[in-house]
């Protein structure tokens, strides 16, 4: 049996003991109250995801990929991610990759069995060849899930920049991480449930990682995303829009621009902005 009383995510919240009696909004209060923990506890490791950030804008500008794999939420949180990365920033979708353990089944459906094996997240990530411009960012809540720890072994061997984001400093992912950005959330309102703070915490860096580093590899203009994929009405009046504020237009004329370029902001700006 794994002993999980010494795990800050597994441990009881002395806040919440009483949250099964009070009044609705006393209990949503206090899981919001709570949930504030979540951002503060990033405030301590905002240099080690300067430097995760750094390094995967590095990569990105030699050809490399990021990585992220996790197991249950901290798989999912890693799949949604990259998944909104091809159409908010215009990028292939082989360029931030989310694997989760079970596989894309376990998406939707409970797979928690699937992160006991370190040799299949070790094979997951064998298998897929990384070089040294690649970034594999290990999340596991508590810091030890056995897949994510295979995983990261093999990203080791082949050379690439390992990361861990976790809910517990100090974990076996961090001992094995090049780039630590362990958030101490605390114990979870509800224990145990780490989907709660320790995945609110897990977003926010994640968020950082990915945003920050294509802001740093010329993939936003301002604070405006002009590479973004015009894949329906509303993403067309989106880039229309986007374009007119950097061009000082109207949003019509502005989609007019756009429609003789195959919807391409850049292309529309190199060839009007004065």
């Amino acid at each position: 049996m794994i002993k999980t009383d010494k795990i800050n995510t597994e441990k009881r919240n002395p806040n919440t003991t009483h949250i099964d009696k009070l009044r609705t909004l006393d209990m949503v209060t206090l899981m919001h109250k709570e949930s504030r923990r979540a951002y503060d506890a990033i405030d301590d490791i905002l240099p080690e995801v300067a430097k995760a950030v750094d390094k995967i804008a590095e990569g990105f500008e030699n050809g490399g990929h990021l990585y992220y794999i996790g197991a249950g939420t901290s798989g999912r949180l890693g799949v949604l991610d990259a998944s909104e990365c091809p159409p908010t920033f215009g990028v292939d979708d082989t360029l931030v990759v989310g694997i989760i353990a079970g596989g894309d089944k376990a998406l939707r459906k409970s797979s928690e069995g699937a992160e006991d094996s370190y040799d299949t997240g070790y094979d997951e990530i064998k298998k897929r060849g990384l070089s040294k411009h690649d970034v594999l960012v290990g999340i596991a809540a508590s810091g030890r899930t056995p897949y994510v720890l295979g995983a990261m072994a093999a990203a080791k061997e082949a050379g690439a920049t390992v990361c861990s984001v976790s809910s517990t400093p100090g974990s076996p992912i961090d001992q094995a991480a090049d780039i630590k950005m362990s958030a101490d959330t605390g114990p979870e309102v509800i224990t145990g449930s780490t989907r709660l703070k320790s995945g609110t915490a897990q977003k926010l860096i994640l968020n950082m990682l990915s945003t920050c580093a294509m802001i740093k590899t010329g993939r936003v203009y301002e604070n405006l995303m002009i590479c973004v994929r015009p894949t329906n009405d509303k993403l067309k009046a989106r880039c229309a829009n986007i374009t007119a504020e950097i061009l000082d237009i109207e949003p019509e004329k502005a989609y007019d621009l756009l429609s003789e370029c195959d919807f391409d902001i850049k292309e529309v700006i190199k060839k009007y902005k004065k």
